[in-house]
């Protein structure tokens, strides 16, 4: 560890005083306050570390602790990162290469100092990468983990960092909104919408209380779900499962819904929306399919991303201990109902939920008192969550059209590369935007969300269906005087456009004969 003899020394109990950062220089940490003042050399070795900073450079501040060297960067005045330069690799499969951390309350509580220590020291041993990361990620709500055990403290919970409690926060006041624009969210949350908007929901429901879940494993198992999202998916990323998570959202508020759901279910609805395309590799099923990928292999060709969506999940909850403090049995069935509801999003199965749906409207036999019944309406939701894009108000409409639009074209482009048949809708060269988005909201995403607005006839639903409608006729205008709109897709095909890459199943195959 880089040691000056000279630095003045200041114990892990004492604030850093606001004249000494202003100053240029360093300052130590130890672990006793009798190393306070001018440090004996035979004693350094008892430091925990160090801040060096530079006045001339107030975007940089170097911490040294047990031999790690660590770089802050602030990106905006009320912004601050950490990257560990110990020799980590960059992540596996992309994830943020930078975890947050507010600088602040390294001096303003101690309870984050230390536990900023702790992650250090965990470095120096032999855990891999990534748990050392996840260290790092969720070390900053160890002290409002306190307090939600009932550690008494003079302010109230906080869930967002003090650098985030300004617009975020504001946002998340209004996180039942229709109009809610998570782009903005995620940059204002440094990338972590999921993780912040999935813990404020679970924490908004009580369900924290409820099922006396540990705080600090909620929040490591967001953060987990949020690494194995691919950063680098243009649509199937963290931020389009936050989307899908605050969709859902809207619809748990439902007056029918809202009035008969138990708390297991807003549980496993959200759950199921954090983690409905979790680990996606960014192509659809064909794709693994015809390249004899393992998880086509694993999963007999049949829902194989959302078998390993919901295994991945189930894998986290079990990595975590989420639900450890549960008897056994009711561990599994929280485990079972979860991946039913994830694989009803299987895209090539669409027709088969929409007929029963539409069935249990015309005979009017849907009662939410009953638990089968319930799930299913939890299965129909989830469905709309997942592909509602076309739903939202065209600002947000297009930006996920395009970057889906994006993902099916990068596909294709390997395809062609490798010779390859280009799976439909993947083809830059004969497929538009405006094309794939026309087809999709007319045979996949208008069909449900009528039959939803039959069930629950609300504002939300009519306000939906009038985005629908507007969002269609814009990429209309948008079409050339040629009009490709006639050669559109099939209507299986279109279900594959802008809610997901499985949704390319249904062009792969005719829909019904689906293998998928």
């Amino acid at each position: 560890m880089e040691v000056c003899y000279q630095l003045p020394v200041l114990p892990l109990d004492r604030p850093v005083p606001k004249h000494v950062l202003s100053r240029r220089g360093a300052i130590s940490f130890s672990s006793s306050s009798s190393l306070f003042g001018a440090p004996d050399p035979r004693q350094l070795s008892q430091r925990r570390g160090a801040i060096s900073y530079d006045s001339s450079d107030q975007t940089a501040l170097y911490i040294r602790m047990l031999g790690a060297c660590v770089i802050f960067k602030q990106l905006f005045s009320r912004d601050v990162r950490v990257r560990s330069q110990v020799g980590f690799e960059p992540e596996r499969r992309g994830s943020h290469p930078y975890l947050c951390i507010d600088f602040r309350t390294l001096h303003c509580n101690r309870d984050c100092v230390s536990s900023l220590s702790v992650a250090h020291a965990e470095s120096t041993g032999t855990l891999p990468t990534r748990r050392i990361r996840r260290l790092f990620s969720f070390q900053r709500h160890l002290h409002s983990s306190r307090l939600l055990r009932g550690t008494p403290h003079q302010n109230p919970l906080h869930i967002l960092d003090e650098d985030y409690s300004g617009q975020a926060k504001c946002m998340l006041e209004k996180v039942g909104s229709w109009n809610f624009d998570i782009f903005l969210f995620d940059r204002l949350t440094n990338g972590n919408a999921l993780i912040t908007l999935t813990f404020h929901l679970i924490n908004h429901y009580g369900l924290i209380e409820l099922f006396q879940l540990d705080m600090v494993k909620v929040h490591r198992f967001l953060v987990m779900v949020q690494e194995d999202y691919h950063n680098q998916n243009p649509y199937h990323n963290a931020v389009h499962a936050a989307d899908v998570t605050q969709a859902m959202h809207c619809y748990l508020k439902e007056p029918k819904l809202s009035k008969s759901l138990t708390s297991c279910d807003i549980l496993l609805g959200l759950l199921a929306a954090a983690t409905h395309d979790l680990d996606h590799p960014g192509v659809n099923q064909p794709f693994l399919i015809k390249t004899n990928h393992h998880l086509a292999a694993l999963y007999r060709n049949t829902s194989v991303l959302e078998n390993h969506h919901w295994r991945s999940a189930v894998g986290l909850l079990r990595e975590t201990e989420l639900f450890s403090h549960l008897p056994a049995e009711d561990g599994l069935n929280l485990e079972r109902q979860l991946g039913s509801l994830i694989l009803a999003t299987d895209i090539s199965r669409q027709n088969e939920y929409l007929s029963k749906f539409r069935t249990h409207l015309d005979q009017d036999d849907l009662c939410l008192g009953n638990a089968a019944h319930r799930h299913f309406v939890l299965q129909m939701a989830l469905k709309c969550a997942d592909i509602c894009n076309p739903c939202r108000p065209w600002e947000l409409s297009k930006q996920w059209s395009e970057k889906v639009t994006e993902e099916f074209f990068h596909q294709g482009d390997i395809e062609k590369k490798h010779k390859l048949e280009v799976s439909p809708l993947c083809d830059s060269e004969t497929n538009t935007i405006g094309n794939v988005q026309i087809g999709f909201m007319t045979y996949v995403v208008e069909p449900l969300f009528v039959e939803w607005a039959r069930f629950s006839d609300t504002c939300l639903s009519q306000t939906m269906l009038g985005h629908l409608g507007l969002n269609k006729a814009s990429w209309c205008s948008l079409l050339p005087e040629a009009g490709g709109s006639s050669e559109e897709p099939e209507p299986e095909a279109e279900a594959e456009p802008a809610p997901a890459a499985e949704e390319a199943n249904s062009r792969a195959l005719p829909q019904g004969s689906q293998t998928s």
